[in-house]
């Protein structure tokens, strides 16, 4: 496991900043596959500690990578992905679209963690979850494991990829 210690003192000021302004409903995008996607850190955090869960963080170029729309299709929209995400992790949404403006919070909340993460392509999902100091603003984020669109055979990819995520989960209780 990696942990990694850093001050995200922007995600924690655009999230407190905009937190009172915005609804739950805007923080949480249901889609269309009946899973939930929070789009603001903060909230999929706050909500990861709450259940104990970590945090599914994909970074997706939703309107124009097509990998992404591939993932989403073969994987997210399958009924077996849907019952593990919502029995096992909290979904964090992470758009770079081109077409599409974000707000400005959650646009640089997105730049930011691609930076800590090292996002060098789409898709790229990261299994995490984090840790505060009482006394300061510092968050140490426990990478868990990452993956990407599963190489397979056609029509296995839900498989494949829920697969790969069960020896990062595994690789959490050694």
């Amino acid at each position: 496991m990696k942990i990694i210690n850093i001050t995200l003192i922007a995600i924690l000021a655009f999230g407190l900043s905009t937190s009172f302004t915005t609804t739950n409903k805007e923080a949480i995008t249901e889609n269309v596959n009946e899973l939930s996607w929070f789009t603001d850190f903060q909230k999929a955090d706050a909500e990861s500690k709450k259940t104990g869960k970590p945090i599914f963080g994909f970074f997706t170029g939703s309107d124009w990578c097509g990998w992404c729309t591939r993932l989403k299709a073969n994987v997210f929209a399958k009924d077996d992905f849907k019952k593990w995400a919502k029995e096992s992790v909290i979904l964090l949404e992470l758009d770079f679209p081109r077409k599409k403006q974000l707000p400005a919070n959650i646009k640089a909340q997105n730049q930011q963690l691609a930076q800590v993460f090292k996002v060098r392509g789409y898709p790229t999902v990261w299994i995490f979850n984090t840790t505060r100091k009482a006394d300061s603003k510092e968050i140490s984020i426990n990478q868990w494991g990452k993956l990407s669109y599963p190489r397979t055979e056609a029509g296995k990819e839900s498989q494949k990829f829920l697969a790969d995520a069960a020896k990062i989960f595994a690789a959490q209780k050694k």
